[in-house]
């Protein structure tokens, strides 16, 4: 728990004569990591130079993160897709398994080159990217020579069930993890499960027919 004076807060407007700023105490509750909310007075507008005493043992927010694992870099995902800019929406694999199941991340930022016109005040990436996304992560899982898979003869050949649940934003990491269901070699089709992940809450899902094999 920490104390903090009012006297941290300095106020952008004067105060009025008639009515002086009184002293007193807030009482914050913070739980780790520590983030301070303010609410603004409607009729002035405080800022907070408030610095809080962490305590020697807990660790900085910016340390308290560790990087996602990369199992595939963009060049080794270059390698496998055929997709290049401004079409290539996925930047690392972190879990792998070829032929079965494999877990990417897609880095969302205000310089993806949809964020001008969809939308100009309130950037949200489209929907059909987000599925052409994930349909890329099943290309990784589907492009490997245990597979049969070849770069020159797949396509996305269909999508189901696709739901969405929440809209991504300039900032966000989107996890996709794409698992096999279903695969007939015989016809070159294999059907997978998608699911896409912000901060660990759902936010695309959907069924994925891909088409597969050698020319």
């Amino acid at each position: 728990m920490a104390t903090i004076s009012n006297t941290l807060f300095s106020p952008l407007t004067s105060p009025s004569p008639l009515s002086p700023r009184r002293p007193s105490t807030f009482t914050v509750s913070l739980s780790a990591p520590r983030f301070l909310s303010l609410q603004s007075n409607p009729r002035s507008t405080f800022i907070a130079c408030a610095s809080l005493d962490a305590g020697k043992g807990d660790v900085p927010v910016e340390k308290t993160y560790s990087a996602f694992p990369t199992v595939m870099d963009i060049n080794q995902i270059r390698e496998i897709l055929p997709h290049r800019f401004p079409f290539l929406l996925v930047d690392r694999v972190i879990e792998y398994n070829p032929g079965i199941s494999a877990v990417a991340i897609k880095n969302v930022t205000i310089n993806d080159n949809f964020f001008p016109g969809h939308f100009p005040e309130r950037p949200i990436m489209p929907g059909v990217l987000m599925v052409e996304a994930m349909a890329q992560v099943g290309g990784l899982v589907m492009l490997q020579p245990e597979v049969g898979g070849s770069r020159e003869n797949f396509f996305f050949a269909g999508i189901d069930k696709v739901r969405f649940r929440k809209p991504v934003i300039a900032g966000d990491t989107l996890v996709m993890r794409m698992t096999l269901v279903k695969h007939q070699k015989r016809f070159g089709i294999a059907k997978m499960e998608g699911k896409a992940y912000v901060g660990g809450e759902v936010v695309c899902e959907g069924e994925f027919l891909m088409a597969t094999g050698s020319e």
